[in-house]
């Protein structure tokens, strides 16, 4: 669907992007921040349903994947609601929990949409959840089809390998796995996480391009170097996302800029269909 002129909160510009988005395409990572619901700070304003439905007007992407944010600890209702008004259809969830949720809760998340956990564990003073949570839950919702999603830094990824090898879930690593810059792909993590993908056992999130940029943020030089990687090694296992309403930069991205990193990161127009539309089906159950 082609994006039209428009001004979004939380977003640099107002020019759609030069690349059309094929029908029925995905936007696999984003936030939600809403003052209605109880928080503990930090909300971003301009988050809310009605400020993302513009940022799919100027990019042209029709489905979504929610991700609840950190400030909401693990009470998904912004995330859940949500979905519900944009549509279970075109919308899906990704939450935060920890191993006390009950049975009854799983069931209740999943028939809202939710179809995987998330675990930013970078910074122990700020996380919602920890380290050992992630493989009792990972046991809790494996029956769902659900998958856990790590936004941890590289070291991390490393010091865990043995633990996410054992895993019954899939698993999705944010923002290209977060490789240092002045390492890229030649840091361990990166190997680890080529692994786990070429066992079929992860996949990776084509997404924040500015975090994984070095001096050259204008062409994201860094990030283009892994997204292709990861797009050639293993096309079939890679979606993307805009991480709007970007929480962590002060001066916001462009993202119709972001989009157009397709082109880059994915020339082939199959490729690119394959990562927008097929894989985030497979991944979230998004209908076909």
């Amino acid at each position: 669907m082609k994006g039209v002129e428009q001004n979004v909160p939380n977003s640099t510009g107002s020019a759609p992007p030069k690349l059309v988005a094929p029908t029925k395409a995905a936007d696999c990572h984003i936030h939600i921040y809403d003052a209605r619901y109880a928080h503990t700070g930090h909300l971003v304003a301009g988050g809310t349903v009605a400020d993302y439905r513009l940022m799919q007007k100027r990019v042209g992407v029709e489905r979504v994947v929610i991700v609840t944010p950190r400030c909401y600890g693990t009470d998904n209702t912004v995330t859940i609601d949500a979905i519900k008004e944009l549509g279970i259809d075109n919308a899906r969830g990704v939450g935060v929990l920890r191993p006390t949720v009950s049975d009854a809760e799983l069931k209740t998340l999943n028939d809202a949409g939710i179809r995987g956990i998330r675990f930013t564990v970078g910074d122990p003073k700020t996380a919602v959840v920890s380290v050992d949570m992630i493989e009792p839950l990972a046991k809790r919702i494996a029956s769902y089809g659900w998958h856990v999603q790590l936004n941890m830094p590289p070291e991390q990824t490393v010091a865990c390998a043995d633990l996410l090898r054992r895993l019954p879930t899939p698993i999705v690593f944010d923002h290209l796995g977060k490789p240092p810059v002045a390492d890229g792909e030649n840091h361990p993590s990166h190997g680890i996480i080529r692994e786990l993908l070429d066992k079929n056992r992860a996949w990776v999130k084509l997404s924040g391009a500015y975090i994984n940029a070095g001096p050259d943020t204008l062409s994201f030089a860094d990030a283009t170097r892994i997204a292709q990687i990861f797009s050639k090694a293993a096309p079939e296992r890679c979606v993307w996302g805009s991480d709007w309403p970007h929480p962590g930069p002060k001066v916001k991205p462009d993202d119709a800029v972001l989009f157009d990193l397709l082109s880059a990161w994915a020339p082939d127009e199959a490729t690119r269909s394959r990562i927008l539309v097929t894989n985030p089906q497979d991944l979230y159950g998004f209908p076909k």
